[in-house]
C-alpha cells in the first residue's frame, strides 16, 4: 500500500503544475471542527477539456503524518450553495471516490509502470523516494530498470568538481534544479587525492595525483571499482578519454592514457585489463606538448586530444587503434583554452585577451578547412567585470553544456554555457551544506547522471 500511495506523489512529481484558476481565487473558508487540510494540484490537460477538469485533489489525514489520497474532480453544485456546505460536500464526496480508484486502478496498476514511471523521475527526485522500499531501493541494479532508463532522452549533464578547501571530497552541481550537491563516496581513498579526468555514460575516471592508480565510479549510485596496476611505468603527467563500447555502459567501456613521449595504453573494462595496442605513428610529432588543461572529447569512439607546438589536435580511433594529428592554428591572442563538443562537432572555448580587456570566446571547428570559425562572446556586460585583472579560466565541461570557472584574485565566477542554445548563466556559488564561504572550484568534468551505470 505505501508503494501506491509513493508512486500517487511520483506522478504529481512529474505531471504536476501550479494551481490554475480561471477566475480570481475564493476567499479562504472560515474555521470548522474538520481537520482535513485540502491541497490542490493541477495535471496537464490532455483531453482538450477546461484546465479545471484536470484539477485534482489530495488529502492529508492527521492519523498518518505525510501521507495522502488522490481524489476525483470536483463537480460544481446545481444549486447555490453557501462556501462552507460546498467544501464539506467535495470532502464527503472525494472519500468515497478515493475508494473506488484504490480499489480499480490503483490496485491493479501494472507492475512494469512502476519501473516506467520511476525512470522518467528527475534524478534527486528519486533518490528521495528510494527509501520507500527495498525493490525500489534496488531498482539501479534492476535489468528492467535499466531497459526503462535506455528509453528517457539523456538529461542534461552534470557536473562533478573537487575544490581547493575539500580536495578529498567532491561537489556535483545539477544544473536543471541550479542546486550543488556534496555526496560522500567512502570506497574512494582517503589517504590520497583522486581528480575526475574523463566520464563516459555515467561514469567518472579518477587519477590519483601522483598519476599512479585509476579509479571508475558512478557518483550517483557510488558504484566504485579500482582499475589494475598499468604495465608500463609513467610518473609524469597523462592524458585521459573514455569511450563507451555499446550505447550504454552494460556493453562495456575503454579508458586511453598518452604520454607526452608517445607512450600509451587502453583499458578495456570486459577484459579488466590494460594492452598496448601499438605504437604511435611516426608522423606525430613528439614529444606530444599535450594541453592538460583541455579534457579529452570522445565522438563516435574517437578521442580528441589537444597539443601545442604545433597547434593542433591529436585524435585516436578505439576501434581501429589509429592515431591522426591536426594541425589547426590557434586564434591570436589565447589562453586558458579547452576542447567541447556538441553533436559530434568540435568545440573551442578560451579567454581571448588584447590590452586590458578579456572576453571568453566560442569558436567551432570548420571540417573542410581546419579552421577555428568563432560563433560566440560572453556578453560584454560581463566581460566589463575581467577589465584590468589578471583572470585564468578552466573548462569543467566538455558535453553540449559547459561550467566556467573564471578567477582572479579579485574575484571568483562560475559560469554556464549551452553551445546548442548559445546561453550563457550565472552559477551560484558552491558552498558546503551548513557553511558560507564559497568553494573555489579546482578541476571537474562534465558526466551525464544514470542511475543504471555500473564500473
Amino acid at each position: 500500500m505505501e508503494e501506491l500511495v509513493m508512486l500517487r506523489q511520483l506522478i504529481l512529481e512529474l505531471y504536476g503544475s501550479p494551481p490554475y484558476y480561471p477566475q480570481p481565487p475564493p476567499p479562504p473558508p472560515p474555521p470548522s471542527h474538520h481537520h482535513h487540510h485540502h491541497h490542490r494540484c493541477c495535471f496537464f490537460n490532455l483531453d482538450d477539456n477546461s484546465a479545471e477538469d484536470g484539477c485534482y485533489s489530495f488529502t492529508i489525514r492527521p492519523e498518518k503524518p505525510g501521507t495522502f489520497k488522490m481524489l476525483e474532480p470536483s463537480k460544481p453544485p446545481h444549486a447555490k450553495k453557501s462556501r462552507k456546505e460546498r467544501n464539506l460536500g467535495r470532502l464527503a464526496d472525494a472519500t468515497s471516490s478515493t475508494e473506488i480508484m484504490e480499489h480499480q486502478i490503483w490496485k491493479e496498476f501494472p507492475e512494469d509502470l512502476y519501473e516506467a514511471v520511476i525512470a522518467r523521475l528527475p534524478i534527486a527526485t528519486f533518490f528521495r523516494f528510494r527509501s520507500v522500499c527495498k525493490k525500489w531501493n534496488s531498482l539501479p541494479t534492476s535489468h528492467s530498470f535499466s531497459q526503462q532508463c535506455a528509453r528517457v532522452p539523456q538529461a542534461q549533464p552534470w557536473f562533478y568538481t573537487i575544490t581547493h578547501e575539500n580536495a578529498n571530497t567532491g561537489a556535483m552541481y545539477d544544473p536543471s534544479s541550479k542546486k550543488w550537491h556534496h555526496p560522500t563516496n567512502p570506497a574512494l581513498p582517503t589517504k590520497l587525492i583522486v581528480l575526475p579526468v574523463a566520464s563516459i555514460g555515467g561514469l567518472v575516471c579518477f587519477l590519483d595525483i601522483g598519476h599512479r592508480s585509476f579509479f571508475v565510479s558512478n557518483p550517483l549510485t557510488q558504484s566504485f571499482k579500482e582499475l589494475p596496476a598499468r604495465s608500463v611505468k609513467v610518473w609524469s603527467r597523462v592524458a585521459v578519454g573514455m569511450t563507451l563500447n555499446e550505447d550504454s555502459t552494460s556493453g562495456g567501456y575503454k579508458i586511453l592514457w598518452v604520454g607526452c613521449e608517445g607512450e600509451y595504453e587502453v583499458y578495456d573494462s570486459i577484459k579488466n585489463s590494460w594492452a598496448r595496442l601499438g605504437n604511435m605513428p611516426s608522423t606525430i610529432k613528439l614529444p606530444l606538448s599535450l594541453n592538460f588543461k583541455s579534457q579529452a572529447v570522445s565522438i563516435d569512439g574517437t578521442l580528441y586530444f589537444m597539443r601545442t607546438d604545433p597547434d593542433g589536435i591529436v585524435s585516436y580511433n578505439m576501434v581501429t587503434g589509429l592515431w591522426n594529428q591536426f594541425v589547426i592554428p590557434s586564434p591570436l591572442h589565447l589562453s586558458d583554452h579547452a576542447l567541447a563538443e556538441c553533436g559530434g562537432q568540435i568545440i573551442l572555448v578560451g579567454l581571448l585577451t588584447k590590452n586590458a580587456a578579456t572576453c571568453v570566446c566560442i569558436w567551432e571547428l570548420q571540417k573542410m578547412t581546419l579552421l577555428w570559425k568563432e560563433v560566440d562572446r560572453m556578453p560584454n556586460i560581463w566581460c566589463l567585470e575581467f577589465y584590468g585583472k589578471h583572470v585564468r579560466m578552466t573548462c569543467l565541461g566538455n558535453k553540449g553544456l559547459l561550467m566556467l570557472s573564471l578567477r582572479s584574485r579579485q574575484m571568483n565566477r562560475l559560469v554556464s554555457y549551452d553551445v546548442s542554445r548559445k546561453e550563457w548563466l550565472k552559477v551560484p556559488g558552491c558552498t558546503l551544506p551548513r557553511g558560507r564561504k564559497r568553494q573555489w572550484i579546482a578541476c571537474g568534468t562534465a558526466f551525464h547522471p544514470c542511475l543504471t551505470a555500473l564500473a
